[in-house]
């Protein structure tokens, strides 16, 4: 299968403008991103709405394209910036802007969801451990997914999901399985054409979860389960927190 990886960045964030130039070990953060990705596929581009992101991207030599600042998500971007590009792909990755740690092994990862024909989207959890919080756990920013025998996303929920009946809650981590998603998405071609023309459902309105919406609308998400921990930076206090990951990582 062609795989075409893009990287939607939009500099108007609104807990972090700015964030895809905000700099982590001398180099902007969008930059990083590009040469994780890099790694594992030939076809990378960064889909952007702002020149100042658009130049960046062109000063480091990657592949970079302009696109509508009117979309609602990453997927509506990565939609209209496949057909900019003009390249023939049978599947598109969605690196988000924000990961600046993401790992070769997990692009190979949500690649392989797609040796089994019958799947139309592709993303990744990361199993909770004992050492984790109840905090992080239970946190409403980190979306929690449940999964069936056949490795398919049944849901996702800003909620602590599934719930324990009849075990106190500070022993969940050691008692139950429970799945972190990573924001990477991966999408056959048209499949990601069908899931832009959707409107919002009941579910993702509740959760603010767009991919509640594709659930809702009958297609399948296949899951790769990545033991590697990511840094997503959508405040100022997680790129501190990015920067001390890479002076330790560094060392």
């Amino acid at each position: 299968m062609k795989f075409l990886t893009i990287i939607p960045a939009r500099y108007a964030s609104s807990r972090f403008p700015g964030k895809p130039l905000a700099l982590i070990g001398q180099k902007p953060m969008i930059q990083l991103v590009y040469e994780q990705v890099k790694k594992e596929t030939d076809e990378v581009y960064v889909a952007t709405d702002d020149e100042r992101i658009f130049d960046a991207v062109e000063s480091f030599g990657g592949n970079v394209v302009m696109t509508s600042s009117d979309h609602q998500s990453g997927t509506e971007r990565c939609f209209e910036a496949y057909f900019a590009i003009g390249k023939d792909a049978d599947v598109v990755i969605n690196v988000q802007g924000d990961e600046p740690f993401v790992q070769p092994e997990q692009i190979a990862l949500i690649k392989n969801c797609f040796s089994d024909p019958i799947t139309d989207i592709a993303t990744l959890v990361k199993p909770f451990s004992e050492k984790d919080s109840f905090e992080s756990l239970s946190s409403p920013n980190t979306p929690k997914v449940v999964i069936n025998k056949r490795m398919e996303a049944i849901y996702f929920s800003r909620s602590l999901i599934p719930y324990l009946r009849g075990v106190d809650r500070m022993k969940w981590l050691q008692k139950g399985l429970f799945y972190k998603h990573i924001g990477m998405y991966a999408y056959k071609v048209d499949v990601l054409e069908q899931i832009t023309r959707l409107e919002p459902t009941p579910l993702e309105l509740s959760e603010s979860l767009e991919q509640l919406r594709w659930i809702e609308n009958g297609f399948r998400i296949k899951v790769g389960i990545t033991h590697t921990e990511t840094i997503g930076i959508d405040t100022p206090e997680d790129l501190e927190r990015a920067k001390k990951f890479l002076s330790l990582h560094n060392k």
